[in-house]
């Protein structure tokens, strides 16, 4: 059986589930710097919009009864990698209990689906 998840602290995206959850795994869709309103976080200001990433992932992760120590991969994509990776590890490395890093890819990407949205963020966890 498979659970679609949308929490209420989370914009949302018209037919987009924020994740789904089957098979004793969670898969939360790419989370970006909006927040619950649908207003970008942090414009100009990539840790601003990191914060925002790793914040809604939280609600979502804590929403499934989840959390970062039970996260098996975290996918990032990025408009600028050279500039923002250090930054994202700051922000990944609060928010992930040490010792417990994931699996990781990094990816840069041309464009999100706006030019002022820097970061998307998916990740897999175990429900």
């Amino acid at each position: 059986m498979i659970e679609r998840l949308q929490p209420a602290e989370c914009f949302p995206i018209a037919g987009i589930s924020a994740a789904s959850r089957g098979g004793g795994l969670l898969f939360v869709s790419g989370q970006v710097p909006l927040d619950p309103s649908g207003r970008l976080v942090g414009s100009g200001d990539f840790r601003a919009q990191a914060e925002q990433v790793f914040a809604n992932l939280s609600v979502i992760l804590a929403d499934a009864g989840s959390g970062f120590e039970r996260v098996l991969k975290l996918t990032a994509y990025f408009t600028d990698i050279e500039r923002d990776l250090p930054d994202y590890r700051v922000v990944r490395d609060r928010h992930v209990p040490p010792g417990q890093a994931p699996a990781s890819t990094a990816v840069q990407v041309s464009r999100l689906f706006r030019p002022d949205v820097w970061l998307e963020v998916e990740a897999i966890a175990l429900a």
